[in-house]
């Protein structure tokens, strides 16, 4: 009896379920009716403000614009004068030194904040500290910087006290590149390290303990540890500099620039040519020249967002 039962139960057909009926299900059609609803206006705003003002910006490039008068169309001229343009030339190798130069100072020392943070007392207050340049206007912070690098500033006070000669010429035309670097470093260190404590703050701390029973050092829990398991973090932040780098235009102009005028070309990036260009103090505002220097500078954050992406795309770890 009990195996004609269990026969009879193998009999029974199962009902299986019919391929797109669960798309055909009451919610699954909610979702479809409500996707352009909710996406559209999002849609909108972003080709009225991204979209249209881009393909605009680039068909400027391929003309001849002084912002007034008639429109010359003059093709690629725009951009075979920024192949000769030796100015060009300085902002974009200028570019390159902040995004490759500064970025690996900042993130070598966002690196080193983490690991002596995850286990420094009052840590909070700390990544308060170190953050505080990025809650203050870049305007402010880079009219501060200048101050401490005046001849009689903060850091030639410094250097005599420590019975060091001052630098009177910080910000002449050959250093003033320098300090701007350096300025870049001090702002953004605090940032980033903000964002990579979120992420070690998340670590499970038994792995620590495991590693202290190993008589591990700091430098492999760094390596065996933090790194992997905050790589995420990591990519973002990565991805974050590649593109801010390359648009960094407020704190030079400000710290650089003298009233009503823009800085030395010796300290030029691309935004800055590209606003040079546009808004001539002396002479003719060449509007082509900029949109041809701007669509320069969207191509490499293109190229370079999925470099970054595809260089630091690990698999998730999880823990």
């Amino acid at each position: 009896m009990e195996g004609q039962r269990l026969m009879a139960v193998e009999a029974v057909p199962v009902p299986v379920p019919r391929a797109g009926a669960a798309e055909t299900s009451p919610l699954a059609r909610s979702r479809r009716r409500l996707y352009w609803p909710l996406v559209l206006p999002a849609l909108v705003v972003y080709v009225a403000v991204f979209v249209l003002p881009g393909l605009a910006t680039v068909a400027l490039s391929l003309t001849k614009w002084a912002g007034s008068g008639p429109i010359e169309w003059v093709g690629l001229a725009n951009y075979r004068r920024l192949w000769y343009d030796d100015v060009f030339a300085t902002s974009l190798v200028n570019t390159m030194i902040i995004l490759f130069g500064v970025g690996a100072l900042t993130f070598l020392s966002s690196f080193g904040l983490t690991v002596l943070l995850r286990e420094m007392a009052g840590r909070r207050f700390v990544r308060a500290v170190i953050f505080f340049p990025n809650a203050v206007s870049a305007l402010a912070i880079s009219i501060l910087w200048g101050f401490l690098f005046q001849a009689d500033g903060l850091v030639n006070g410094l250097l005599r006290a420590m019975g060091i000669d001052a630098v009177p010429r910080w910000l002449s035309d050959d250093n003033l590149f320098f300090v701007i670097c350096a300025g870049l470093v001090w702002v953004n260190t605090g940032f980033y390290t903000t964002i990579l404590m979120a992420a070690v703050d998340r670590i499970p701390v038994y792995l620590y303990e495991a590693a202290d029973l190993e008589g591990a050092t700091s430098w492999q829990k760094f390596r065996a540890i933090t790194l992997p398991l905050m790589w995420d973090a990591v990519a973002v932040s990565a991805t974050l500099w590649a593109i801010s780098a390359i648009k960094i235009f407020e704190f030079i102009y400000v710290f650089a620039g003298a009233a009503g005028s823009v800085p030395t070309t010796k300290a030029w990036t691309l935004s800055l040519y590209a606003y040079a260009e546009a808004f001539q103090p002396t002479g003719e505002s060449r509007f082509g020249a900029s949109a041809a220097a701007t669509v320069v500078t969207l191509v490499l954050i293109v190229v370079l967002t999925l470099l970054t992406r595809r260089v630091t795309r690990r698999d998730s770890l999880e823990y």
